[in-house]
């Protein structure tokens, strides 16, 4: 809420307000119609949220459950963050940002009946799909799915050895997960409180370090390995299971997924737990498209918020409001930076927050299409007719992990990948309701791109439509006629999606999430636990333990801990 917030230390705090829009069914993620019913913007709540992304939807419906009377504010005109479906094209609907979903916490799903509220999941099954780039005679191509066996057989055509090792690599990494599982849903521990807080507070910070022993206790004495796998670089993970380089750099895509980071960089090994650590259906490690795209998703945590009697509205006129908690669901840089008179923070706090890494390599794009794309390594039968890979996260330019490597080299120079890292994924394939009949849209969440390019040029008009060419023409070579078959596209480079969906230096995660960004030191060390340094005001978002991805552990945990002040007051 770039309008301001004006904090004042033990008082109500002002918040600037947004226009009301009342939540229209069957408008998922779209502008909100404006209708006589919806609610009166009160003068006083008990609880303000600021920003209403997923995490702040989420934060709001815990808060108003607890009998907390909860008004979110959204500068945009359409909720959701970065979890938004926009119509960019006539007749398509993109899940303009987030575009897959499995990171949401059970209970979310569970405690705000999300399914009753409108939300439906198409899992996929076969989830990925690398084709290679060999002769086109007879290319390969590596498909994998929950079917073991079948997956095996398809890692087999590289290497017998690894497709009897894959099991074994699944097994190994699931029970890593499990034991971190229980640290997403709860504070890290208050280091400060343990070091200087009163007796009271010692006890609540000691008690807080059960989900750490219990993590420690469950991993036994297999703990140095599993050290090794969050703090080593991933190529080394995977060189120690696997030979084969397509197996291997599948794999580590999520190790990468978002980061300005390499397969080779210390630390990627956390990522690649990150983006494995979700669940659909019972299924660890699923991801799956929303009906409706992203927007669906948090149209229905809206939906859950409103039906518990809180207020939402968007597209702030600069009314004020007053209340007891404010909830940011902004990033650190907007909540501290710019929305909080710099005099109310300690300097080393601020300087924290200045220093953290937002860099990102990430631009997306999405694609309006006529027709599906037809892989040299796995055509087309029909051209209408789409085959099991289709609906997969779809991998190119990943025939090895030193082609990962040499596209983030060139981004650490300031100049966009010429062979960039590709994830194309086609969910109109599963949800034909987002595309005209025939047509689908297609996501193209792509790396390595500067922040910054190289001597300081803008990414102006030509740069973005020069990089968005070179991944067209990469396209191309595993899909001819893909770049025929284009009807429009909508390029969002680093620069564009933080201005556009406020996600700093456009980092997808709100801050890179490397060790020392991560548990205790996110955002800062001794405010890790959703309190700032200006008591009342709380930090609800993806830039809050655990960090980034469409998971809402952070709404919810920031609420958890804001109810319990709320109370103590």
């Amino acid at each position: 809420m770039a309008a301001g917030l004006r904090a004042r230390l033990g008082t109500d705090y002002p918040c600037r307000c947004l226009r009301g829009w009342h939540l229209t069914p069957g408008l998922p993620g779209s502008r909100l119609a404006h209708a006589g019913a919806a609610p009166r913007l009160q003068q006083e709540y008990d609880a303000v949220v600021i920003g209403a992304g997923h995490n702040g939807l989420v934060a709001a419906a815990y808060l108003q459950r607890a009998g907390v009377r909860t008004v979110v504010m959204e500068k945009r005109h359409v909720l959701g963050g970065a979890a938004v479906t926009e119509e960019i094209v006539p007749g398509f609907k993109f899940s303009r940002a987030s575009y897959l979903l499995s990171l949401l916490r059970p209970q979310i799903y569970t405690e705000l009946e999300l399914q009753r509220h409108g939300l439906r999941v198409l899992p996929r099954d076969p989830y990925s799909f690398t084709p290679l780039l060999e002769h086109k005679n007879s290319p390969r191509s590596l498909l994998l799915g929950h079917d073991m066996a079948q997956t095996q057989q398809q890692i087999a055509q590289f290497s017998q050895k690894d497709a009897q090792a894959y099991p074994e690599y699944e097994a190994f990494m699931g029970r890593l997960v499990s034991a971190l599982n229980p640290l997403l849903d709860a504070p890290p521990v208050d280091t400060a409180a343990l070091g200087q807080g009163s007796l009271l507070q010692r006890l609540r910070a000691l008690r807080a370090l059960q989900p750490l022993l219990q993590a420690g206790w469950m991993l036994g004495w297999q703990l140095p390995r599993y050290y090794e796998v969050l703090t080593a670089p991933i190529s080394k993970i995977l060189d120690q299971w696997f030979e084969s380089e397509p197996l291997k750099a599948t794999l580590a895509t999520d190790a990468v997924i978002g980061a300005m980071a390499s397969p080779y960089t210390p630390g990627s090994g956390y990522v690649l737990l990150h983006h494995v650590m979700g669940e659909l259906q019972g299924q660890r490690g699923a991801w799956g498209y929303v009906a409706g795209g992203m927007g669906a998703l948090s149209q229905a945590i809206a939906c859950a918020a409103t039906a518990l009697g809180a207020h939402i509205f968007a597209e702030k006129d600069g009314t004020e409001v007053r209340s007891k908690l404010v909830l940011s669901n902004a990033s650190p840089q907007v909540t501290f930076l710019e929305l909080i008179p710099q005099e109310q923070l300690p300097k080393d706090f601020v300087q924290r927050i200045r220093q953290a890494d937002t860099c990102s390599p990430v631009t997306k794009i999405n694609v309006a299409v006529d027709r599906l794309p037809n892989f040299l390594a796995a055509p087309n039968a029909h051209d209408d007719q789409p085959l099991p890979h289709h609906q997969c996260s779809i991998h190119l330019n990943c025939e090895g992990t030193h082609l990962l490597h040499q596209a983030f080299t060139e981004a650490t120079h300031g100049h966009p990948s010429s062979r960039p890292m590709i994830e194309l994924c086609i969910p109109s394939v599963l949800d034909p309701g987002l595309a005209p009949h025939g047509c689908h849209v297609v996501s193209l969440f792509t790396q390595y791109t500067p922040s910054v390019l190289a001597g300081g040029q803008p990414w102006d008009e030509e740069a973005r439509n020069a990089y968005a060419d070179t991944v067209f023409d990469c396209i191309e070579d595993y899909a001819p006629g893909f770049k025929a078959s284009v009807i429009g596209r909508d390029i969002l480079t680093p620069p564009d999606l933080e201005r556009v969906f406020g996600l700093p230096g456009g980092n997808i995660f709100h801050g890179a999430m490397s060790l020392d960004q991560l548990y205790f030191t996110r955002p800062a060390p001794s405010y890790s636990g959703y309190r700032s340094p200006i008591p009342g005001l709380y930090l609800c978002g993806s830039g809050a333990h655990p960090g980034g991805g469409v998971m809402g552990a952070a709404g919810r945990n920031a609420a958890q801990v804001a109810l319990e002040d709320f109370r103590r007051r």
